[in-house]
């Protein structure tokens, strides 16, 4: 199965990524499908309930923008979010709006993601760092755009792609995640898996 933005490419075609809302509410299913067919997620809270499923968006790293206030709201009291067990494993995650004009209560919406969540999980400066790239690599910008944020070779895996001064993420806490994720894909491709250099961008 070609994924739809591979088609499109292959045929001379501009590229469309899919970034459903899934996960939130519904049938595990649904996690599955997205799996399947998109590069990034809105939310993905159910993949707590789905160990398997939740491995696999790790492997893929599968981009997933949480919305933790928008959650606590509508499905999912803020306590029980799984935002900082996904960071933890090492899961693609980001902060990110929903219904902003419904759940937040200032003029800056993401801000108030991000304060929330610094401080009900003790998130630290690393981490938002860590999250905030995230957020560029997930996001539909152009390269021009992201190289500007993160880096000129932000493309590429592991601290080659890191440009500390820009992300403010230090090398050694993106040299442990690409380390713990090889690893993982050598254990389920035994031994034999075949990693490109670059970040799928």
């Amino acid at each position: 199965m070609i994924p739809n933005f591979q088609l499109r490419e292959s045929k001379g075609m501009t590229t469309i990524k899919l970034r459903p809302h899934s996960g939130e509410a519904g049938d595990i299913d649904h996690l599955a499908a997205t799996f399947l067919t998109s590069q990034n997620i809105a939310h993905g809270i159910n993949l707590r309930k789905s160990p398997v499923l939740q491995y696999l968006y790790y492997l893929a790293q599968i981009g997933l923008a949480m919305s933790p206030l928008s959650n606590n709201s509508l499905f999912l009291d803020y306590h029980r979010n799984p935002f900082p067990m996904f960071f933890l494993r090492g899961l693609n995650v980001s902060l990110s709006t929903d219904d902003p004009l419904q759940i937040h209560l200032t003029k800056e919406p993401l801000v108030e993601e991000y304060s929330i969540a610094a401080s009900v999980w003790k998130l630290s400066s690393c981490d938002l760092c860590e999250i905030a790239r995230n957020s560029v690599y997930q996001s539909g910008f152009s390269h021009a755009l992201k190289s500007h944020w993160i880096g000129k070779q932000y493309y590429k895996r592991g601290p080659d792609g890191n440009d500390i001064h820009k992300t403010n993420v230090p090398h050694i806490r993106v040299e442990f995640r690409d380390t713990i994720w090889r690893d993982e894909m050598q254990q389920v491709y035994l031994g034999k898996a075949v990693i490109p250099y670059d970040v799928d961008k």
